[in-house]
């Protein structure tokens, strides 16, 4: 059975390290493969991130210049992996939010805030992805990582369209699916991590 596989990198990457556990393209390249089984061919692994904020912004409370700065090699270098295909989104910088709430009552630093960056375009792309495997029939599987209900609509339609369509359960202590999710696929596969990796995480 022709598969493919669709990564939502964010949703993914959050939930390994809510398990405490290295995420790195090393872990993808091992986790990746095994969340197919045996009658499914492994077609392509399509993983879908936005790289790292790169820019200038004014601190918190000192209204100070700092500079954001990343690479996003990690993502060419996923790219060349054999069978893997990489879909980038864009990242925003939309502000800063309180490290620990309440905030006490001394004066505040800049230290006392986190940044907050918002991921665009990638739940666009998987679902203009699932519509084009759905349309041109191209695979018979879809799996899913990805714990995000807006990909309601692009199941549905790859159901009707007569693809089986498989949601992938992370193991605790990860988030669970939400229900409504459950409801529009044609199953759910549990999977294991795999060993702990000792590189560098991105």
């Amino acid at each position: 059975m022709k598969t493919v596989l669709l990564v939502d990198g964010g949703y993914l990457r959050a939930s390994v390290k809510k398990a405490g556990r290295v995420y790195d393209n090393a872990f993808l390249e091992r986790f990746c493969p095994s969340c197919f089984v045996q009658d499914e061919y492994l077609f392509r692994i399509f993983y879908y991130d936005a790289p790292q904020f790169r820019g200038k912004v004014a601190l918190p409370v000192s209204g100070n210049d700092t500079t954001f700065q990343s690479s996003d090699k990690w993502l060419d270098q996923l790219a060349k992996l054999e069978r893997f295909a990489v879909r980038r989104g864009t990242i925003g910088f939309r502000g800063w939010r309180p490290k620990t709430l309440p905030i006490s009552g001394a004066p505040l630093k800049d230290t006392d805030f986190e940044p907050i960056f918002e991921q665009k375009g990638v739940d666009m792309r998987i679902g203009l992805d699932i519509a084009m495997f759905s349309d041109k029939q191209s695979a018979d599987r879809v799996l899913l990582v990805s714990g995000d209900t807006d990909m309601i609509p692009a199941m549905k339609h790859a159901r009707k369209s007569g693809l089986e369509v498989g949601l992938i359960q992370l193991p605790s202590p990860t988030y669970g699916l939400h229900a409504t999710l459950k409801e529009h696929a044609d199953f759910v596969r549990h999977v294991g991590w795999p060993e702990i990796s000792t590189t560098t995480a991105t």
